[in-house]
């Protein structure tokens, strides 16, 4: 059974829900249900299976969030919780709970975040002494789970949020260790952005004759631009950080979220941009969950205004004023963007999404094109005769706007006596020249050179021509990593492809051909991503051990795996 989306309006109160809820829905400001809460949550009040596909944003938690609470006896009676959320990180986990506790505060609902990085024993104590809703990654669900504190004899509802993020993180194997141990009868839902051939492989082992809810995208009307307005920007790895710097300062955004590929480029782009004048936060594996969270309690209160950040280090992350996505370099694969844009465009506010893309990633950003059906406009780079244009129009934007609310009475015996001197209109422009450059003068930029880009060369299918793998050196664009664990310490692929996914910017689908041995494994990675790969893996542990990690020193006498 699958639903589209048909946009007609019904109010909380139409869906039946318990009165608890609805006051506190109420009290949240929430006037009516998203499309896909609208269409998921008569289905799960009613005990159905559900697959539901919808873009990050769009109201997907409180769409499962709300029927679970509905359906949670109170006052509590027994210790073990009744529903289980699966999510990809722990930002998402902290986050999913804290909604969890946001709708439920009139009933009392026990909910516990459970993740790796926190001390496991205050989870355990929790656990024991009783839980409603258990929101986990699912790592750390079947370590509790393993220690017998995590019980799911009773479980009504299992959920697995950002399924295709999971997946592509290496948990399909704890994903369905956990399915396993769950009763047979649970309701189980499914929500994703995307939803591949290893989702619906999923959906039909575990759901059963599940509803199917896809939101439709909304079609556009004639001279209405899309929710998310798509452009590229063809410029030289050199000047990419002048380009950035020039964009931003054009767009002017209220908030922005910057994705770059590794730590050291989030580093030094938030250095960059902090000496430009603007507010900007950096965001990645190598912060601590402290200092994770107040970077993200400055972006919400709006002391920050940019951030930067990895792929990784912003997965789960909702900011409701955010204006701008910007990709510093192209995403590796249309899902990745998807998720990316798709934190723009909501509630009805256009959102804006650019990428800078380097020469050969033009063939990219047709792939994406292609996978997702959206254009993706190439325009040039401002100029700083754009610039300077747009940095006279928000002066005299803020002029305008302090003409009509601020005292200007104290200022003017400044105009005054100027105006005995000088004609009133040169006062002004004086003026004008003054606040231009206190906001920083476009007459020390320089042009940022055109680049010059050819389309992709097309196969006979029409799609982009794909290098061979060939069976002795890694293919081109890519390099391999020896990794000094194998076999015999219980290395799987799964195991290699979880641990750089959770650690670095790279995605599952990125790492190419992996080769284990008894005492050692090598694995294929993007060059360009290799050295923050090696130094994300020296930092963690595999299978619970350190292990040596370099690139692969191609000698005569080493033996290969078979």
């Amino acid at each position: 059974m699958t639903i589209t989306t048909t946009g007609e309006t019904t109010g909380f109160a139409d869906l039946q829900l318990r009165p608890e809820l609805l006051t506190a829905l109420a009290g949240l400001g929430y006037e009516e249900p998203t499309p896909i809460q609208r269409e998921a949550i008569p289905h799960l009040l009613a005990g159905r299976d559900l697959l539901g596909q919808a873009a990050t944003g769009t109201g997907k938690t409180a769409a499962f969030a709300l029927p679970i609470l509905h359906r949670t006896p109170r006052p509590a009676d027994e210790p073990d919780p009744g529903a289980l959320v699966l999510v990809p990180t722990r930002e998402l986990a902290v986050q999913v709970a804290d909604a969890f506790h946001r709708y439920g505060r009139e009933m009392g609902v026990r909910v516990l975040p459970v993740y790796g990085g926190a001390p496991i024993g205050r989870q355990i104590q929790v656990l024991k002494r009783g839980v409603d809703v258990v929101v986990a990654t699912p790592g750390r669900a079947l370590d509790l789970i393993d220690r017998d504190v995590l019980r799911l004899a009773r479980l009504r509802t299992v959920v697995l949020d950002e399924a295709d993020e999971m997946l592509d993180m290496g948990f399909a194997e704890d994903i369905e260790a956990i399915l396993a141990q769950t009763p047979p009868q649970r309701q189980t839902v499914l929500f994703s952005a995307t939803v591949p051939p290893r989702i619906d492989g999923i959906a039909r082992r575990h759901l059963r004759e599940p509803v199917r809810i896809e939101i439709a995208r909304p079609e556009r009307e004639v001279g209405r631009p899309p929710l998310v307005r798509q452009r590229a920007y063809v410029v030289d790895r050199a000047h990419k950080p002048a380009a950035l710097g020039r964009l931003l300062d054009v767009e002017a955004p209220t908030a922005a979220i910057v994705f770059c590929r590794t730590r050291d480029q989030v580093d030094e782009l938030t250095e960059m941009l902090n000496g430009r004048g603007y507010r900007a936060e950096a965001l990645h594996g190598g912060m601590s969950q402290d200092q994770r969270d107040r970077v993200m309690g400055r972006l919400r209160a709006g002391t920050a205004e940019l951030l930067i950040a990895t792929d990784v280090a912003a997965r789960g992350i909702d900011v409701e004023h955010l204006t701008h996505v910007v990709n510093y370099h192209v995403p590796s694969d249309p899902d990745s963007y998807v998720h990316r844009i798709g934190r723009v465009g909501r509630a009805g506010r256009e959102g804006v999404a650019f990428t800078l893309a380097e020469p050969r990633e033009h063939r990219m950003l047709k792939s994406i094109e292609r996978a997702t059906g959206h254009k993706i406009t190439i325009e040039k780079i401002p100029t700083v005769a754009d610039l300077r244009a747009r940095r006279l129009e928000l002066t005299r934007a803020a002029l305008r706007e302090s003409l009509l609310t601020d005292d200007l009475e104290p200022y003017r015996v400044v105009v005054e006596t100027l105006s005995d001197e000088f004609d009133v209109m040169e006062v002004a422009m004086a003026a004008v020249k003054l606040a231009q450059e206190a906001g920083g003068a476009a007459g020390d930029e320089e042009e940022i050179p055109e680049v010059a880009h050819r389309p992709p060369r097309e196969g006979r299918d029409g799609g982009p021509r794909r290098e061979r793998r060939a069976a002795g050196p890694p293919p081109e664009g890519m390099t391999r990593l020896f990794l000094g664990v194998g076999r015999r310490a219980g290395v799987r692929p799964q195991d290699l492809v979880g641990a750089i996914a959770g650690e670095s910017s790279l995605r599952g689908r990125d790492i190419g051909a992996i080769e284990i041995a008894d005492r050692f494994s090598l694995v294929e990675v993007p060059e360009h991503a290799a050295d923050e790969v090696i130094d994300a893996l020296r930092r963690t542990t595999i299978k619970g051990r350190k292990t040596i990690v370099r690139r692969e020193r191609q000698n005569p006498g080493q033996r290969r795996p078979r």
